[in-house]
């Protein structure tokens, strides 16, 4: 097995970028060493990126994939907690092999609007799972109070409790539900990076801010465009990024604020209606080229 790169490390122990392949790092990392994880590996259902099509051999890329999710469970903390998201295809492998090695706490769909060119001869996807799952079902890290959202009702009196003396207005927020609804990164926002599938920093707030506390150490084995890290620096936790691709490296140096020997120009934000870089096919590729459909 080739990795596609020989591995480099930027930043410190805040904040820490490493370019190189997902497994090859994972593996390098201590025991039981992070807080939190959220892992978005490649989907390979036949998706088009810039030419690049994600078609590799079923069987390999799932033993790829079911090796990638042990790793995590390592390194993970005992009292640590780790997301997954992956295809509506592929979530039920990934599904029945996590319950094996975690207790699945939540099944979550990140429901999202619709674009472009939909589905004729069957219902379209317009969401994709997340999984949230923790080592020890009993001690886990859940600020639920720090994720708060508006609870709809359709009754101004059923915001007064009348039972109480004197009558007191119920508290009208609540622990969202497991179906998100977060609008999908456009080209027009502010937060969009040249990346084909990026996850929108409010996921990743909401993520970060109900499963880890101040100075806890979260990990992105496939950290793409960096939004869990820039999130997770912002919220006051430490990152560790795990990146094959360098142009996607040059993204979290700069939304990281990471010293580097990148030039100000080189690490400039460019924004593109489609991206020219390595692909996540690409990317396994890179690491082991049967895993490629011939």
């Amino acid at each position: 097995m080739r990795t596609g790169c020989e591995p480099t490390r930027f930043g410190n122990e805040a904040k820490t970028i490493i370019q190189g392949d997902a497994l090859t790092e994972l593996k390098k990392l201590p025991a039981e060493s992070v807080d939190l994880i959220f892992a978005d590996p490649p989907y390979n259902i036949g998706k088009n990126f810039d030419g690049l099509i994600e078609a590799w051999k079923e069987d390999l890329f799932i033993d790829w994939l079911f090796e990638v999710i042990a790793e995590c469970h390592r390194v993970l903390k005992k009292q640590g907690s780790m997301y997954i998201m992956n295809s509506t295809e592929n979530m039920p492998f990934i599904d029945l092999q996590c319950r094996k090695l975690f207790t699945i706490k939540s099944r979550i769909v990140w429901s999202y609007d619709s674009s472009g060119v939909q589905a004729k001869k069957h219902y379209g996807s317009m969401y994709e799972p997340i999984l949230m799952m923790v080592k020890d079902a009993k001690n886990y890290t859940f600020n639920g109070d720090a994720i708060l959202v508006e609870a709809k009702t359709g009754s101004q009196r059923a915001l007064i409790n009348y039972r109480k003396n004197p009558p007191q207005p119920y508290n009208h927020q609540k622990v969202p539900g497991n179906v998100w609804d977060f609008p999908r990164v456009r080209y027009l926002m502010d937060e969009y990076e040249n990346h084909p599938t990026q996850k929108p920093e409010a996921l990743l707030k909401r993520i970060i801010l109900a499963s880890s506390n101040p100075g806890d150490i979260v990990l992105d084995p496939f950290a793409g465009s960096f939004t869990t890290g820039a999130v997770a620096v912002a919220s006051g936790r430490k990152f560790i990024g795990i990146e094959i691709n360098s142009e996607y490296i040059k993204m979290g140096l700069r939304r990281l604020d990471v010293a580097s020997h990148y030039s100000a120009e080189e690490l400039a934000k460019v924004k593109k209606r489609k991206t020219g870089n390595l692909s996540k096919r690409s990317r396994l590729s890179e690491v082991d080229p049967d895993l490629i459909t011939k």
